[in-house]
């Protein structure tokens, strides 16, 4: 493959750029001589002397960002998809379903509701039944006022994650907090996938 040949406007383009590189590298060898020859005025072709200082940050977005902090929980309940019947999930969040069975947390430890729930939630599905109702209780505000909070009702909290975790994540289709005839935020509807 052979090289093309620069043409004489070329040649004389390359050597005003390669003066202008060495006249910013080394200004004291240039100070004597004369300016280049600018075809435009703009800022781009301005002297070093005359361009405006860099402010760092001068033309970036004022906008603040948000908090990262993750929402609290009946948010992130309230913006989960819905993965079951929409009519019945409407009838669901009004109170109109009745749960088929309960389960009341109140009072366990961590330690101790975990498996409780886990075998209750599979027993309920093995006997075909679809709607249960989680009863957690709002919990006590036990923030000792250390360097990382605590949340408000730790049972609460948990069964949600507890629910979507395995094994109980293949048998539940839908958690919702319950509707205040059922014990509104201290309980949650758990609908149940059917066993097949």
């Amino acid at each position: 493959m052979s090289r093309r040949r620069l043409t004489a406007e070329e040649r004389a383009l390359w050597q005003q750029v390669a003066r202008s590189t060495d006249r910013r590298l080394h200004p004291e060898r240039h100070e004597a001589s004369a300016p280049l020859q600018r075809s435009q005025s703009g800022p781009e072709n301005r002297p070093a002397s005359q361009v405006e200082p860099f402010r760092l940050g001068e033309k970036a977005k004022n906008e603040t960002a948000g908090h990262d902090i993750l929402p609290g929980l009946p948010d992130r309940l309230a913006a989960a998809p819905v993965t079951m019947d929409k009519k019945a999930f409407g009838r669901l969040k009004r109170g109109k379903l009745e749960p088929q069975a309960r389960l009341d947390l109140h009072g366990m430890t961590r330690e101790r509701a975990h498996p409780a729930l886990t075998g209750f939630i599979l027993r309920a599905q093995a006997e075909g039944k679809r709607l249960v109702l989680v009863i957690t209780g709002k919990g006590k505000d036990r923030d000792d006022g250390g360097p990382i909070p605590e949340r408000a009702g730790i049972l609460r909290h948990s069964v949600p994650q507890w629910l979507a975790q395995p094994p109980l994540a293949q048998a539940v289709l839908q958690v919702s907090p319950a509707h205040a005839r059922h014990g509104g935020g201290g309980a949650y509807y758990v609908y149940l996938r059917r066993r097949r």
